[in-house]
């Protein structure tokens, strides 16, 4: 990877960051950006649909079945907007579940660079197998 992508590749992760800070949710804060050609085309962080509760976590602390994770928010917005995210790249602060896996193939995104590792790992091995590129660039939010 040459060194301006690298450059553009951090400053996308470090927007996915604060992005991420805009979620209500406790155990984890997830941003996504959805980049193509240079130009952001969507975005979003892990919570609740539209018109529920801004809690995430339900009485045990546990994440409400509702909440939807940040790549799907963005993906939705795309869907929901005149762009296509037809070979665009992902930027999200953890690698996606293996749900948010086949949205991402789904929707045409070519490259994921993703910060940190969720724990489980099918969801990456997934976009593998379907030719996904995937970048892990471990980034601190600081950065």
């Amino acid at each position: 990877m040459n060194s301006k992508q690298l450059k553009y590749d951090k400053a996308y992760l470090r927007m996915a960051y604060e992005w991420g800070k805009l979620s209500h949710c406790e155990r984890k804060q997830v941003g996504a950006l959805i980049v193509k050609g240079r130009m952001i085309i969507s975005d979003g962080f892990n919570g609740t649909p539209t018109g529920f509760d801004n809690c995430c976590e339900d009485e045990e602390g546990l994440t409400k079945w509702e909440v939807l994770h940040a790549e799907a928010n963005a993906i939705l917005k795309v869907a929901a907007s005149t762009q296509s995210s037809e070979g665009a790249t992902l930027y999200i602060t953890l690698s996606p579940c293996r749900q948010c896996s086949k949205l991402i193939h789904q929707a045409g995104i070519k490259r994921v660079v993703y910060s940190r590792s969720y724990r489980d790992t099918s969801g990456l091995e997934f976009l593998e197998k379907a030719g996904v590129e995937l970048t892990y660039l471990p980034i601190d939010e600081q950065e």
